[in-house]
């Protein structure tokens, strides 16, 4: 069972160590201290059995929208559910807020991840091109809610 809990101050170092050992968004600890502090931020994490994060998801709810901005979950603790479960979380939250839609990108060479974000409901909308720092592009998906 994946238990999701809210990201904390004391979680930063863990979440930017892992952003960057998956290639994430550059975001490093001062990056996810600042989150923590925006109202309209959203930050869930996952540990594993041991208590060491595994995953996590960062959105924002943006007037009546909410936009997934960076998620990440560990290759020990992919196929297991996880990421799915933070998808859920994610639209459990914006359909409770009552967002009309919730909306994403994610790298074109990520069809594991385009593949979950489909199955929770998502379609492609358009391409960014360009849009990540090493030059990929990203697909931009939304989902109606």
């Amino acid at each position: 069972m994946t238990v999701l809990r809210p990201l904390l101050p004391s979680d930063v170092g863990a979440a930017a160590r892992l952003a960057a050992h998956e290639g994430a968004a550059l975001w490093d600890a001062v990056a996810f201290a600042h989150e923590l502090t925006l109202s309209h931020a959203t930050l869930v994490g996952v540990d594993d059995e041991e208590g060491a994060l595994v995953a996590f998801a960062v959105w924002w709810r943006v007037a009546d929208e909410t936009h997934l901005l960076n998620m990440v979950v560990a290759p020990g603790a992919r196929r297991r559910g996880v990421g799915r479960a933070l998808v859920e979380r994610m639209l459990a939250d914006a359909r409770a807020r009552g967002d009309t839609s919730a909306l994403l990108e994610v790298r074109l060479g990520n069809v594991a991840a385009q593949a979950l974000y489909e199955r929770s409901g998502f379609t492609k909308a358009g391409l960014r091109r360009g849009y990540y720092a090493d030059g990929e592009d990203a697909m931009q998906m939304v989902c109606p809610l």
